[in-house]
């Protein structure tokens, strides 16, 4: 794989890491995985040993027979095999593709054809599941072939996203038992990454740019659909990339890969048909629009606070004079990009709504923000604030913080009625109480309904004809 590590502003020239041998095959070809790798041509090994449906094994599948193979003909007359056939995947991965098509997710062959031939297992060795504690915060529990290799295939090719990493360290690998932790890296539902593949509308020759490689998985997918020489993707996370290009490389995919930071792209394989993230945005980067040649798609999840849910996916089209639009297609939550995540606040919430310059009463419960739409609406219109709830003295008191502008809004409940008490330069409940309230008197359109232009200078949302719907996000200034 050509595996390259972004230095100061730009990253050094990519290099294959692995065989320079290697060549990929285009989509479609016989290859079960799209290369003319080793372990693709090993097909004809598998039919000499009595298996026709050489797609049916995982490279896994192959090494494991083949060494059965070997230690089988050694074996004295008689003597009792006690090797254990690694799982078979095949029918689980036709399982797969059959579940997202029913459900209106896999539409064209092409990306039927990767989904089905791809072995997402390859990609997860181990992950954790979630269970809750005896405290009510999440345990994650380690999940690993080694232990339970049926429970381990048959989890994997579950609809479902699984974590992969806490706290930008522990794996399941590390870990001694139930942990808990702050996931900071995973391998998204399948659901969600055939949605999106679906969603770019890629055609054949088209070269995309990958933000956020996690455990390669949708990479792979990509390169069956497009060639690897025609997929770059970059992620933050050294240990990471690491695994992800290992296990791509186990595939025959000797792709473009960058351990780096995503925010910049990637510009020496630039301009791109496609660009596709794979992590949450406050705003989308311009250096991705410059990347992305006109007539060319951007597609990313954004909240412009980076909450956990509220997001949506934007897909927008690059035009020629050097902006970007479209609008909103789905909702869709992914972890945030680290370099635009939120530092958790910790310490004393009430030191800081100490000081309110205005309170008052609200019609607006703080409770309509735990639904997606008005989650959005509330990040649209104050940007970069933070929703922490605390409970005090069994009183609930729901806190918005501007930190950068020393803003606040406490909400806290007099009955059936709420309080909000404001400081610092920016009124934070009064913005999202208008911006919602519009919402209500708009008939409530759907989040598919909000437009983005991207620019030079700003983000701009609004929801058509509707002159109060409209936000400008400036880019930040530069300061000293």
């Amino acid at each position: 794989m050509r595996a390259v590590r972004a230095v100061i502003s730009l990253p050094p020239a990519p290099h294959r890491s692995r065989s320079t041998a290697r060549t990929t095959a285009p989509a479609g070809a016989a290859s079960p995985y799209g290369s003319t790798s080793p372990r693709a041509r090993n097909r004809h090994r598998v039919r000499a040993h009595g298996r026709d449906d050489a797609s049916a094994w995982s490279p896994a599948t192959l090494i494991g027979h083949r060494a059965a193979h070997r230690r089988r003909s050694r074996r004295p007359p008689g003597a009792r095999s006690r090797t254990v056939p690694p799982p078979d995947s095949a029918e689980l991965r036709h399982g797969l593709a059959d579940l997202l098509a029913q459900d209106g997710v896999l539409k064209t062959a092409a990306w039927r054809k990767a989904v089905e031939e791809v072995p997402r297992e390859q990609f997860l060795p181990s992950f954790f599941r979630d269970e809750p504690g005896p405290d009510g915060v999440p345990r994650y529990v380690p999940v690993t072939r080694a232990a339970d290799a049926a429970e381990w295939l048959a989890l994997v090719y579950r609809n479902e996203t699984w974590v992969t990493q806490l706290d930008g360290h522990v794996t399941a690998e590390t870990a001694d038992g139930p942990v808990s932790g702050f996931p900071t890296s995973s391998s998204t539902m399948p659901a969600t990454v055939v949605g999106m593949s679906e969603a770019l509308d890629v055609e054949d020759g088209m070269k995309v740019l990958e933000i956020g490689t996690g455990t390669g998985y949708s990479t792979g997918l990509l390169c069956h659909r497009l060639g690897a020489d025609n997929v770059a993707s970059v992620e933050v996370d050294p240990e990471v990339a690491k695994r992800a290009d290992d296990a791509l490389e186990a595939l025959g995919y000797s792709t473009w890969t960058v351990t780096g930071d995503g925010l910049l792209g990637h510009p020496r394989r630039a301009p791109y048909d496609r660009t596709v993230a794979t992590c949450a945005l406050r705003r989308i980067p311009y250096a991705w629009v410059r990347q992305t040649r006109p007539g060319g798609v951007i597609l990313a999840t954004v909240g412009p606070s980076a909450w956990s849910y509220g997001t949506g996916l934007v897909k927008l089209t690059v035009k020629d004079d050097g902006t970007a639009e479209g609008r909103v297609i789905a909702r869709t939550s992914f972890m945030p990009a680290r370099a635009q995540a939120a530092v958790p606040l910790s310490g004393d919430l009430a030191a800081r709504a100490a000081y309110a310059d205005t309170e008052r009463e609200t019609a607006l419960s703080p409770d309509l923000l735990r639904e997606w739409m008005p989650a959005f609406l509330a990040q649209l219109a104050a940007p970069g604030s933070q929703l922490v709830r605390a409970t005090s003295s069994g009183r609930e008191t729901v806190y918005l913080f501007d930190t950068g502008r020393e803003a606040f809004a406490a909400l806290t409940a007099d009955g059936d009625r709420w309080n909000v008490r404001q400081g610092g330069p920016v009124a934070i409940w009064d913005a999202i109480e208008y911006a919602v309230s519009a919402w209500q008197e708009a008939d409530e359109p759907d989040i598919t309904a909000v437009r983005l232009t991207v620019t030079p200078e700003a983000h701009v949302y609004w929801i058509a004809e509707h002159p109060a719907l409209r936000w400008q996000h400036p880019h930040p200034p530069l300061s000293a």
